[in-house]
C-alpha cells in the first residue's frame, strides 16, 4: 500500500475516528493515505463518507480492485445505480453498475467538457467512484471544481440574484444521438425505462442536504438555460458563472496512476477529463443514487 507522503505539514495526524489525509488545499481535495479499499471496517467507511462530504474529492493510490470490489465499495457508501441512464452495458464488463469509459470504443463520449454527472435527471447521483483500469503513457488527467467555494467567493449582490434562479438541464446534446442510434432504448433508471431525455429544472444554487452549504449547480455539459430570463440574459448569467467556477483557485487536478481510485461528491463539484492522449484510456465508474436538488428559495 501507499506510504505516508513526505510533506508531513500537509498531513492530518491519524486518530481513532479519522483518516490520514494528504490535503490538496485548505478544504477541497485530499489523498487518503494507507487504506486498502477491499478491507475496510464500518468505522473507516463512515470516516470516508464524512471526508467525502468535507473534502468533496478523495483519491486512493495503490488499490487493486476488481469490478465486483468497486461495486461492493459503492454499496457500503450508498445506493449504487446502474452505470448510466442511457449508455448500454459494455461487452467488457459483466456488472450493470459499471460504466466502462473506453476511449477506443467508437461510441465513447469524451468528458472534455466541464460537467456534473447526470444532472439531466430529477435525482442526479450523490457521488461517483472512478477507477483507473488502463492508462495512456501520458495525458488523461482529470480536474475538479469546488462549486461551494465558487459560490462563496461571488459578491453578495450576485449571490442574492442566483439564489433565486432555476435552470433547465437537458441530456439531449450529449446523449440524444446515442439514444436514437439504439432505438430509443436506454436503461432502467429509478424503476423507469429511459426512452427519451425530458429536460428537468434544478436550482442554480444547490443547498447541500448534509451540510446546508450553498454551491453553484450549473454546468456547461447539461445546463441549457436559466428559467424566466431572455436567451441573452441566460447566456450572460451562465457565462459569468462558468468563468467564475473554473478559476484556478477553485480547482484541483489529478494525474492518474494504475491502481488509483477517485471519488467525488456530485452535489458540490464539477469535473473535466483532459483529451490530450492518443493511446487507449479505460476508466470504470459507478454512481451512487442521490436526491432531488433543493435551492435556497425553496427551503
Amino acid at each position: 500500500m501507499t506510504q505516508a507522503p513526505a510533506r508531513n505539514h500537509h498531513v492530518s495526524p491519524p486518530t481513532s475516528d479519522s483518516l490520514l489525509l494528504d490535503k490538496l488545499g485548505p478544504r477541497f481535495g485530499a489523498e487518503v493515505v494507507g487504506l486498502d479499499l477491499r478491507s475496510l471496517d464500518d468505522s473507516q467507511i463512515g470516516a470516508i463518507r464524512a471526508a467525502l462530504v468535507e473534502q468533496k474529492v478523495l483519491f486512493f493510490r495503490g488499490q487493486d480492485l476488481t469490478d465486483a470490489d468497486q461495486v461492493e465499495l459503492g454499496r457500503r457508501l450508498g445506493e449504487v445505480t446502474v452505470g448510466h441512464p442511457v449508455v448500454g452495458q459494455s461487452a467488457q464488463v459483466e456488472l450493470p453498475e459499471i460504466l466502462d469509459l473506453d476511449s477506443a470504443d467508437p461510441e465513447f463520449s469524451f468528458s472534455d467538457v466541464w460537467h456534473t454527472d447526470v444532472t439531466f435527471v430529477e435525482r442526479p447521483p450523490m457521488g461517483s467512484i472512478l477507477r483507473a483500469h488502463q492508462l495512456p503513457s501520458y495525458g488523461g488527467d482529470a480536474s475538479w471544481v469546488d462549486a461551494e467555494q465558487a459560490y462563496e467567493s461571488l459578491s453578495a449582490p450576485v449571490r442574492g440574484m442566483v439564489d433565486q434562479l432555476t435552470a433547465i438541464h437537458d441530456g439531449t446534446r450529449e446523449w440524444g444521438a446515442y439514444l436514437r442510434r439504439h432505438g430509443g432504448k436506454g436503461n432502467s433508471w429509478e424503476g423507469q425505462e429511459v426512452t427519451e431525455l425530458t429536460p428537468v429544472e434544478h436550482p442554480v444554487v444547490r443547498v447541500h442536504p448534509e451540510t446546508g452549504r450553498k454551491g453553484l449547480f450549473v454546468n456547461p455539459g447539461f445546463t441549457e438555460h436559466v428559467v424566466g430570463v431572455s436567451d441573452a440574459e441566460s447566456r450572460a448569467i451562465l457565462d459569468m458563472l462558468y468563468a467564475h467556477l473554473m478559476k484556478p483557485e477553485h480547482t484541483v487536478r489529478h494525474r492518474w496512476q494504475l491502481g488509483d481510485v477517485g471519488m467525488w461528491d456530485n452535489r458540490s463539484t464539477l469535473h473535466y477529463a483532459n483529451r490530450d492522449y492518443d493511446q487507449t484510456r479505460i476508466m470504470r465508474r459507478i454512481t451512487l443514487a442521490g436526491d432531488v436538488p433543493v435551492g435556497p428559495a425553496t427551503r
